[in-house]
């Protein structure tokens, strides 16, 4: 049930929850999608992100706006934050949310841009560029705990809510395949790291990679100094510099 400090039909522009505990169900539900589409809003976009924390490659950010159909959950059961789904799951239902969805968008953050910005607006950067490319506009917003205060539309970001959100979970879907597609590409133009496997997250064989080869055009120089990997590359690159 949705509780009264969770969620208004329509509450002000900005709007963030709490970090409380919250009580996240077993599959994301609709019942925000709901009470929005009952309060009179149309079109809602449900917004994630993929690849924040990784140390090569772009953050990328989908929005999905699902539409307002009888057994919707039941027709998209399965889909649930992208990080409990496996490769394959996440594989089978993107192309089964894009042709469920009303309108779908995904946008990229390239790792110069994360050097550039900080991860947090280059996130937003992303999201930006996702909700441009929409085909149909938007009238509400509802983001996994991302404030948007730029974007003039309502908005609830929600506290984890790509477990609890089954628009926003389709996002997360969206955004990490699309991201996953970029990287597997990626891994044929930049040998030797394995990207098609890791995806740029900073697993034991990528951290070997860059201490036997360093860095290269994608990791993000930001990252690798936050977390002191060491390579000639690293500090060639950081020689003179204030990051």
């Amino acid at each position: 049930m949705i509780r009264s400090d969770d969620f208004r039909a329509a509450p002000p522009r900005g709007s963030r929850q709490t970090a409380e505990a919250v009580t996240t169900p077993l599959f994301p539900t609709l019942e925000f999608e709901q009470a929005l589409w009952k309060g009179g809003f149309r079109h809602i976009a449900g917004i994630d992100e993929a690849g924040r924390g990784a140390l090569a490659g772009p953050v990328s950010a989908a929005a999905v706006i699902l539409p307002n159909t009888p057994h919707l959950a039941r027709t998209l059961r399965g889909v649930r934050d992208s990080k409990q789904m496996t490769p394959l799951q996440r594989e089978a239902w993107a192309p089964r949310i894009k042709e469920i969805a009303l309108a779908w968008g995904v946008g990229f953050a390239s790792a110069e841009e994360i050097d550039s910005l900080g991860i947090v607006p280059a996130t937003k950067l992303a999201v930006t560029r996702a909700l441009d490319s929409l085909s149909l506009a938007p009238d509400y917003l509802i983001t996994d705990y991302l404030l948007l205060p730029n974007c003039l539309l309502p908005q609830t970001a929600l506290v984890k809510g790509d477990r609890r959100s089954l628009t926003v979970a389709a996002a997360s879907v969206l955004a990490k395949t699309a991201r996953d597609a970029l990287m597997r590409e990626l891994d044929g133009e930049y040998l030797g790291y394995g990207f098609a496997h890791h995806k740029g997250y900073g697993t034991p064989q990528h951290r070997a990679a860059i201490g036997q080869s360093g860095l290269c055009a994608i990791h993000r120089k930001s990252f690798a100094i936050k977390w002191n990997i060491r390579s000639t590359a690293v500090e060639h690159e950081v020689a003179g510099r204030i990051w």
